[in-house]
């Protein structure tokens, strides 16, 4: 019974949502922080399981029976958020829920453990903790931290298409022990923020081919937060331009501010997505799309920009000529 309370004390509201993703009464909060960008993913560790918590459960008459197997997970589905509402308020394992932690809620995945989160709108790709129980809706298969949704280009539409991977304790060790190399960890549960550029981010233990965003012409779709119909000064379907070089490391152009596309773990997409878009920015007089490396992530970039201003002045344009909100990352 105290695991049932927690848990419909997390997210498992049936209240409907309004704009389309969050409960009723939720939200993204009055004092949104300005640093979003800034928030690494978690650093995955091997933590032992909340034992009442990984316990078979009951929700709305339906039974679930959290896999505690160690056995590969990977599932496709509709992710969406929770925000001020349950801000505060304890998870299913005891802790208070962060709104602004790179953290989850899922119905069966062990908790504490780690997942890859990746969008198959746009091929971004976060990794968090799961911490708590939740969604209890058929139409759902996680619930997202609200930094989390927003890396993921997720809190406008307030809902979107993710494959969950989850990161099995020999890759956790790995993870771990690179972040330490790197310096970026640390014996707290959660590590310093640092810019989102310099996360570590290892390739998937199961590199599959990510989705590219938009899979039809640019600008004709209405999924999510990309525009309905044709952009205007776009007709018709992008003209495919090549996409420069791969890049490593540090621009040598001015300005170390980009806007993000989009991050894959295969080269090819990346690629595939810059030379895509570059038709329509260069119509409109934009800086190119590029593809930039930064460990096994493949991260497509417009700009460079002077600051973080010139880069937000910039991104409706950007988002209007590609159907695709851009996050602003420094490198």
């Amino acid at each position: 019974m105290v695991l049932v309370a927690l848990v419909v004390a997390g997210c498992s509201s049936t209240g409907h949502k309004r704009g389309g993703g969050y409960y009723k009464d939720d939200g993204p909060g009055d004092q949104i922080p300005a640093n979003l960008d800034a928030i690494p993913d978690a650093v995955p560790r091997v933590e032992p399981y909340a034992s009442g918590a990984n316990r078979p459960y009951v929700v709305f008459g339906k039974r679930y029976v959290p896999d505690t197997t160690d056995q590969p997970f990977r599932q496709r589905g509709i992710a969406s958020w929770y925000g001020k509402k349950f801000h505060g308020n304890s998870t299913s394992i005891g802790e208070p829920y962060d709104m602004y932690a790179m953290t989850a809620a899922h119905p069966t995945l062990p908790i504490p453990s780690y997942a890859r989160v990746t969008s198959a709108l746009n091929g971004r790709s976060v990794i968090v903790r799961v911490n708590d129980r939740g969604p209890f809706h058929d139409n759902r298969i996680m619930d997202l931290s609200y930094v989390a949704a927003y890396k993921l280009g997720i809190i406008g539409p307030g809902s979107g298409e993710v494959t969950v991977e989850r990161i099995l304790p020999e890759e956790a060790r790995r993870l771990a022990a690179a972040a330490a190399a790197r310096g970026t960890a640390s014996a707290a549960s959660a590590p310093a923020v640092s810019a989102e550029g310099d996360t570590p981010v290892l390739e998937p233990s199961a590199a599959i081919p990510v989705p590219l965003a938009p899979t039809g012409p640019v600008g004709g779709t209405a999924t999510g937060g990309m525009t309905s119909g044709t952009t205007a000064g776009v007709p018709g379907p992008a003209t495919i331009t090549p996409a420069p070089a791969l890049t490593r490391g540090a621009t040598t152009m001015a300005g170390n501010v980009f806007l993000q596309l989009g991050a894959f773990s295969q080269a090819g997409n990346a690629q595939s997505l810059a030379s895509r878009v570059n038709g329509p920015l260069a119509a409109a007089g934009l800086p190119q799309a590029q593809v930039a490396q930064t460990g096994n992530l493949y991260r497509v970039h417009v700009g460079p920009y002077s600051d973080r201003n010139a880069a937000e002045a910039a991104l409706p344009s950007v988002a209007d000529r590609t159907g695709i909100q851009p996050s602003i990352i420094t490198r």
